[in-house]
């Protein structure tokens, strides 16, 4: 299979007629070729891009939320395709993919479609002389580079508001998944969306990514990635003084205080150190427990561990499929000998399984639990981003907050206890913009959405995405 980019509303090969393997994490196999665009194939997107600009952002907003809506409707009608093309192309198991990430790419675009047609702005008077009002006005064209682990999700949850606030886009999906992309260009042409307004461009970050970043006339990028490569955007994107959203890594902390309902929380906290394969930025890499509860809670945690089927994504009894690529199966691996080295015990899996099989040369990884690591080792303070998670004790509530708050990162934080008072208190303590207690991964498109300190700047979600997606103008008109 050979795909090709987006552009104008057409699909154009690479205009250096370049590729790139695509490789089926299951198998290891090629099974498909990426365009390896370059700046030249950008300048082509942004060129489109701009030339569609003026129509759509003027196109009235029933217009523009009634061709999203179409959008959703092409996604829906497709959900087991498109749920089998991310599980070929990312590993994931296609129950997963049909259960989560392609729903949500659904409701993006249904979501956004709503909020532009209700959302208001308030107008004040200043004593009776005059009348101060705000006008929202889209930016431009957009760049928006989505990562490889939930392609399709966080792919549509960058264009849906982009393209619903009026504006234009060039897309840069990770070269390692871009089969969805490519089969969302097939959508935009059945819901009629104008040529031009959303602009697919495939390939390298370092090329095609970089072009984008660096180019003069687009003045808002959108980031989901590493942190390494945030900071490049950030120096490349200063002198064009860009509108930046980066949504970077995690090593998120999963507090477990003595008075949580384990019967909840254990499987909880399975599916969230372990949903994905891990890759996902919110997984609960590091979990503390209380002392007084830690082999309790370590024993049962293990049985329930123990339970998970590494496998074929295409099977339905499957929990783990295969990691992303080859060279992060090795990156993932190499931290379980780190955490060996660095006096960790492996108190569960650890191993790279072999499966029968068309799968028996895919990049599988066991759910793996390390215990007896200090909260300063590298393997609690570097984002892993696999199937690989610590579990720590802790004496105090201070202690506790002091080992979440100890590393880079400040993505995300799930508390668990039934006390109120201390469920407040620690929450806000925690140097993190999203917090979940007594649940995880409950995500609601209304509020905002980012980390701090290195997991990135910017919030996006419901009024958030608008605040991004546009310029904002006060307007005074005296009386």
């Amino acid at each position: 299979m050979k795909l090709a980019n987006f552009i104008g509303g057409h699909s154009q090969r690479p205009r250096q007629n370049g590729y790139l393997d695509s490789f089926e994490p299951a198998t290891g196999k090629v099974f498909a070729q990426v365009p390896d665009s370059t700046p030249e194939d950008v300048q082509l997107a942004v060129d489109a891009a701009q030339k569609a600009f003026p129509n759509w952002s003027r196109a009235p907003v029933a217009e523009r939320a009634a061709i999203l809506e179409r959008i959703a409707q092409g996604i829906e009608s497709r959900l087991d395709a498109f749920a089998e093309a991310e599980s070929q192309d990312q590993g994931k198991p296609v129950t997963l993919a049909k259960a989560v990430d392609i729903p949500r790419a659904i409701s993006n675009f249904r979501y956004f479609a709503g909020l532009i047609q209700h959302h208001e702005e308030q107008a004040t008077h200043v004593d009776g002389e005059a009348l101060n009002y705000t006008h929202r006005k889209p930016v431009g064209v957009a760049g928006l580079i989505s990562p490889w682990n939930l392609p399709l999700y966080l792919l549509t949850w960058k264009i849906a508001p982009a393209l619903a606030m009026g504006n234009t886009a060039v897309c840069k999906p990770s070269e390692l998944t871009s089969l969805t992309a490519f089969m969302l260009a097939e959508v935009f042409e059945e819901a009629q969306l104008p040529a031009g307004v959303c602009n697919l461009v495939f390939g390298r970050g370092t090329t095609a990514g970089a072009a984008l970043v660096s180019h003069p006339k687009v003045p808002l990028i959108s980031f989901t990635g590493g942190t390494a490569t945030a900071q490049h955007i950030i120096c490349d994107s200063a002198p064009y003084f860009k509108k930046l959203s980066l949504e970077l890594g995690g090593k998120n902390a999963n507090i477990i205080f003595a008075d949580a309902n384990l019967a909840t929380c254990i499987p909880t906290t399975v599916r969230a150190a372990f949903t994905n394969q891990g890759e996902v930025c919110l997984c609960g890499s590091r979990i503390l427990v209380e002392e007084s509860i830690f082999e309790e809670f370590l024993e049962a945690f293990l049985e329930q561990v123990a339970t998970l089927k590494v496998g074929d994504p295409k099977n339905a009894d499957t929990h783990l499929g295969a990691l992303v690529s080859k060279a992060h199966l090795e990156k993932v691996a190499s931290y379980v000998d780190l955490a060996k080295e660095e006096g960790g015990k492996i108190a569960f899996g650890g191993s790279l399984p072999r499966l029968p099989g068309r799968c028996q040369e895919g990049y599988f990884h066991e759910p793996t639990v390390v215990t007896g690591l200090a909260p300063e080792c590298r393997t609690m303070q570097e984002e892993i981003f696999g199937p690989v998670v610590t579990v720590t004790p802790f004496r105090t509530q201070e202690e506790a907050i002091a080992i979440a708050n100890g590393t880079q990162y400040g993505l995300s934080a799930t508390l668990w206890t039934q006390d109120l008072s201390k469920a407040h208190l620690v929450a806000q303590a925690m140097d993190a913009g999203i917090i979940w207690v007594n649940t995880w991964m409950l995500r609601d498109l209304r509020t905002p959405f980012g980390g701090m300190k290195a997991s990135g700047i910017g919030r996006e979600g419901g009024t958030h995405s608008i605040d991004f997606y546009t310029e904002t103008q006060n307007i005074c008109i005296k009386f």
